[in-house]
């Protein structure tokens, strides 16, 4: 049996959430496939302007898809937490969430709501900075317990 984590300290509200590393690495990879992409579609000269342009759409195209991967992240501030995803933001009031949970294994934060979902929270992913997620997310817990009413289940 394992002595139970140390309480993070509460940071200062509000404090955002998210996973900076991977952000970096998609963004730049986007704007890598973006130029290179451009820079082919420009340098081939048999291609024709219509051909062109859509040699640089698919680029933007990547590179939005990229950029809409990076937008992940949980915002919490003294009224509650803002969980933006990749297509959906929600906003919750401290009140509804019971638990903050990220167990071996998962690919994110899931939130237990107190209508008795489980809500994803992609802004806290273990995926490259493991440890980082791991404070963020007691972070998080921490907060959650401090400011909510719910009740720590487990």
């Amino acid at each position: 049996m394992s002595a139970p984590a140390p309480r993070p300290e509460l940071p200062t509200l509000p404090v955002t959430f998210r996973p900076t590393r991977t952000r970096v690495v998609l963004l730049s990879v986007g704007a890598v496939m973006f130029l290179v992409i451009t820079a082919v579609a420009l340098t081939l000269e048999q291609l024709s302007p219509g051909e062109r342009a859509s040699f640089v759409f698919t680029a933007l195209l990547f590179f939005g898809v990229l950029a809409l991967l990076s937008r992940p992240k949980v915002v919490a501030n003294e009224d509650g937490v803002t969980v933006v995803n990749l297509t959906r933001t929600r906003r919750l009031s401290w009140a509804e969430i019971l638990r903050v949970n990220l167990r071996v294994g998962d690919p994110w934060v899931f939130l237990d709501l107190s209508d008795g979902t489980s809500m994803p929270a992609l802004g806290i992913q273990p995926g490259i900075a493991k440890q980082q997620a791991i404070r963020d997310a007691r972070t998080l817990r921490a907060l959650a317990e401090n400011h909510g009413t719910g009740t720590d289940i487990g």
